[in-house]
């Protein structure tokens, strides 16, 4: 092989980069960034700003990509010793140590890059907003609850997008991003009861861990309550009108969907609540939110 053909990325390694990273997964968060910039823009002057919302989307895309790779590099030896993780590409070696973090730079420096885009503040935050990305992954190492920094991480992309369009701080924003947070937090309480065996075993630190599993059930359904009552109050506090509080009804159907399929004693349907569910929940809300912006006079 040629110099210059090594030099090529091979496919093989791409494929099992965006596999690593679950790039499909980026549909939990990105749309409330979308429903906070969206916002933004109907305030300050009716009309979406289309490269303004392209750079919040290469933002979110490369700040979670870079998140999820750390995530997966710091854990592949927690990974190795779970059946349920044992298959991911860092440990069975699809994918070397190396390229993940050669991935992640990249990801990393597509984050700032957008982030310079935007506006001075964005940049000036940027490098605040990775630290929690990287504390995540060693959080189950110290606290049993590393659902909460994840929420804070995941409570970020909300308050960026409304940034991103604005360049000012919004505690409108940071109301959406709380509810986000305990939103995605509470669905990780739920996710992680399926490891609570491993977890043990292996000292992996986590609600369920130490609490147990129908502690972290209700604890979930606690979040999603919280989580219900903060929309309800974003809404209010921008005015929103009937389409934006038709989603926010199917999202607490969702809701109660997602907590009539999870119990205690019957984990058989969990990847049902957290993939299919959860996903269904930030497009839902999404569309009503556009749909009631636009009625209300933002401009395509």
């Amino acid at each position: 092989m040629s110099s210059a053909s090594a030099a090529i990325p091979q496919p093989g390694r791409t494929k099992a980069f965006l596999r690593l990273v679950m790039i499909e997964h980026s549909v939990f968060a990105l749309p409330f960034a979308y429903i906070a910039a969206l916002t933004a823009m109907f305030r300050l002057d009716g009309n979406i700003h289309w490269g303004r919302l392209l750079l919040v989307t290469i933002c979110m895309v490369g700040l979670r990509t870079f998140a999820m790779a750390v995530n997966r590099i710091i854990d592949r030896e927690i990974d190795a010793r779970n059946p349920r993780t044992a298959h991911r590409e860092l440990v069975t070696g699809a994918m070397t140590v190396k390229h993940a973090w050669t991935g992640a730079l990249v990801a990393l420096v597509v984050f700032l890059g957008s982030a310079a885009l935007l506006n001075p503040l964005c940049l000036a935050l940027a490098p605040i907003a990775v630290i929690p990305m990287v504390v995540y992954p060693y959080g189950k190492r110290f606290t049993n609850f590393p659902q909460a920094i994840l929420g804070l991480a995941q409570a970020m992309g909300p308050i960026g997008g409304w940034l991103a369009i604005t360049g000012e701080w919004s505690w409108d924003a940071v109301i959406l991003g709380l509810a986000v947070g305990i939103w995605i937090g509470g669905f990780d309480l739920i996710y992680a009861c399926q490891d609570i065996e491993t977890d043990r075993e292996i000292g992996v630190m986590s609600v369920p861990a130490r609490f147990g599993i129908p502690a972290s059930i209700w604890g979930a359904r606690v979040c999603h309550a919280i989580t219900t009552a903060l929309l309800a109050w974003y809404g209010a506090a921008t005015g929103a009108g009937a389409f934006y509080w038709f989603g926010l009804l199917i999202v607490a159907g969702a809701f109660l969907y997602e907590h009539s399929i999870v119990r205690p004693h019957d984990l058989s349907r969990l990847n049902r609540a957290f993939f299919s569910v959860n996903g269904f929940i930030g497009i839902a809300l999404f569309v009503c939110a556009l749909l009631d912006l636009l009625v209300r006079g933002l401009t395509v």
